[in-house]
């Protein structure tokens, strides 16, 4: 096994990036049409090469060029391969599409219970209030799956429209224990859970839910697999783009043991159009990106971040990157121009780059590159020649993807959605229930009432009196009713203490 992988060629000699310190982050930052996609291709293929599995966000398809090889490579890149003296040597590597709406790769869905209040919310765009009512609402279904009710089983989208109609009809009640929750918030919520449904998010909610040994699954051949998120209409909406990839982060650091420093990490997670993650996120939410992004380097994840600018990356996220691959920024506005000082000072200095004005100067598919070498250090900058894939540059035919998902036969496994009882089912049928009991005592009294009036007329109103007092004692309150009434049938769900993570997924999966 190699220690480290090549990335290109610098005056200074072969730039690469030590295996050992491959979990310590990274960022891709350049300008639209500079080479990051190239430059996220070759670090793919090379870590796949080496065994290391990859899971990277595709936005505009190309990234599944890693599945065929390039016969013959393009013109541009075997020119770049003979002036850097890197030979091509035409190579696939192992290639899975997932997708969450199920078209261009196997579906992947997660439940809504699994996603968490602090995601759901950014998902649906929740101003404060709303995510009170969200937390609320998540809160009472751990407390009914603690008492093992399958009430709080929120599967997809139905169950999560069931609770908040559920909150609603019973506000008053369950504000004396857990919080005033106001019907405009729970009716905003309903509003934008719909709304969510209609951009067809109702498929990534369900299950089966994706399993998270798909990502980190050893092959015989002792190469990594590189999982491939089909993106380009998933992008289309950032909030859920971006709540998705999150949850998948925060799943992996929840869920992965700890293993400290390895020779080479067990995956490595490439998070494209990374300043949609960013974009209006609450100081909060940063906090605990930054949090598990710090932290998730010793379960033998690294996460590299690909944007337009470093200025898109919150600082203390910044600076927990510590593999860099910079191309061209151009710096046509003031603000612009700060963004590239910005970048210019965060690279350790070489005396022979001057960083500010070749930042601005570099050709496509050159980058300026500073990485950790093995004692950990950053490496100083120097202008590199990014080298070209093995693989083929750009998308591959929908006949050579459909062959890849019909033989990946783990993946076939969740193309199939299961809808088992819920949420959703057991409190539309306890509203029914109620709505029937409710019918039969509004006909009981009206019986009553005209036994009363009958009663009047034969014995007076002593005969009235006692007929009240009987009604009166029969009556039961709709709040007795609702309490008095329990879910019918047999779960067989096993249920554990739902205990929630820093991003509010859930710490211990459900099995």
């Amino acid at each position: 096994m190699a220690e480290s992988i090549e990335i290109g060629l610098a005056p200074e000699g072969v730039q690469s990036l030590a295996l050992k310190r491959a979990n310590r982050h990274g960022l891709i930052a350049g300008a639209t049409g500079t080479g990051k996609t190239v430059t996220l291709q070759v670090l793919a293929e090379a870590f796949a090469r080496e065994g290391v599995n990859v899971f990277a966000a595709d936005i505009k398809g190309d990234l599944s060029g890693c599945a065929a090889v390039s016969d013959p490579p393009p013109a541009w890149a075997s020119a770049r391969a003979t002036e850097i003296n890197m030979p091509l040597t035409p190579e696939a590597q192992p290639v899975v599409f997932w997708d969450v709406y199920g078209e261009l790769g196997h579906p992947v869905r997660t439940t809504v219970t699994e996603m968490g209040p602090v995601l759901m919310g950014r998902v649906l765009e929740a101003t404060d209030a709303q995510e009170g009512a969200l937390t609320i609402a998540f809160r009472l279904a751990d407390d009914w799956l603690n008492e093992g009710k399958n009430e709080g089983l929120l599967l997809d989208l139905n169950d999560l429209r069931a609770l908040l109609t559920y909150l609603s009809e019973n506000s008053e009640d369950i504000g004396k224990k857990y919080g005033l929750v106001t019907p405009q918030s729970i009716a905003a919520l309903q509003r934008k859970v719909l709304q969510l449904e209609m951009d067809g998010a109702d498929r990534f909610f369900g299950e089966p839910a994706f399993k998270l040994e798909e990502l980190t699954r050893v092959r015989p051949d002792g190469k990594g697999t590189i999982n491939v998120l089909a993106s380009e209409r998933l992008v289309q909406s950032p909030r859920l783009y971006s709540a998705f990839l999150l949850w998948l982060m925060s799943e992996l650091w929840e869920e992965l043991p700890e293993v400290g420093d390895m020779d080479k990490p067990k995956l490595v997670f490439f998070f494209d159009e990374a300043h949609l993650l960013f974009r209006d996120a609450s100081k909060d939410l940063i906090n605990k990106v930054e949090q598990v992004v710090r932290l998730i380097r010793s379960k033998g994840v690294g996460v590299y971040f690909v944007t337009q600018s470093p200025s898109d990356i919150p600082e203390t996220v910044l600076a927990q990157l510590g593999n860099r691959f910079q191309h061209a920024l151009r710096a046509y506005t003031p603000t612009d121009q700060k963004a590239v000082r910005a970048a210019a000072q965060s690279f350790r200095a070489n005396a022979n780059v001057d960083v500010a004005k070749e930042i601005q100067e570099l050709n496509v598919g050159e980058a300026l590159v500073s990485t950790l070498d093995v004692k950990g250090a950053p490496t100083p900058v120097a202008r590199t020649k990014v080298r070209p894939p093995n693989s083929q540059v750009g998308p591959i035919l929908p006949a050579q993807r459909e062959a890849l998902m019909k033989a990946n036969t783990a993946g076939r496994a969740y193309e199939k959605s299961v809808d088992r009882v819920s949420a959703h089912e057991i409190l539309s049928k306890r509203a029914a229930q109620l709505a029937e009991a409710e019918a039969r005592e509004e006909e009981r009294e009206a019986r009553e009432k005209e036994a009363t009036k009958a009663s009047r007329s034969r014995s007076g109103s002593g005969g009235a009196t006692r007929s009240r007092s009987t009604r009166s004692s029969s009556r039961t309150t709709p709040l007795e009713r609702q309490s008095g009434r329990v879910a019918s049938g047999v779960f067989n769900t096993i249920v554990r203490e739902v205990m929630r993570g820093i991003l509010g997924t859930p710490s211990r999966r459900r099995r």
